[in-house]
């Protein structure tokens, strides 16, 4: 059968999946207890900088502030974040990666990469892809609106 919806509606569908399909993999490789929506803050924090607040970053992965305090406490209790006082704004708070959270980030990235590569290993064209997948998240992070 052919498939006849618009072609933006078949990538960001391939996208979807293939999002679904990748968690579950790195679900796999996760510490015990640790979940893949506290893996993805971790790995903001780590790879962008940290010293964020907390409504900085439920803006940035589009939560609730109630949710993002949640995943921050449980992220604390494991000891891979620490949330201190904004110093030029003690009503704000700012979080930081320990360095238990920034090992574990690495940890799960080692353990992830090689099934990953030997998974992908016969699929041409993934890096000249990567631009387009970029450019198009860019696109949606400056249009949240939408």
């Amino acid at each position: 059968m052919e498939d006849r919806r618009p072609p933006i509606f078949r990538v960001f569908n391939e996208i979807g999946i293939i999002s679904q399909l990748s968690n579950a993999a790195l679900a796999r490789r996760l510490p015990d207890g640790l979940h893949p929506s506290q893996f993805a803050l971790l790995s903001n924090l780590t790879r962008l900088g940290d010293g964020k607040t907390p409504a900085d970053l439920a803006r940035a992965f589009q939560v609730p502030k109630a949710s993002m305090t949640n995943t921050l406490m449980q992220l604390e209790k494991r000891g891979f974040i620490t949330v201190n006082t904004h110093p030029d704004d003690m009503r704000k708070k700012q979080v930081f990666v320990t360095e238990a959270g920034r090992a574990v980030f690495l940890e799960v990235v080692s353990k992830s990469a090689g099934p990953l590569m030997e998974l992908t290993s016969d699929i041409e064209g993934l890096e000249e892809i990567l631009p387009v997948l970029e450019a198009l998240r860019k696109k949606l992070d400056e249009n949240r609106n939408l």
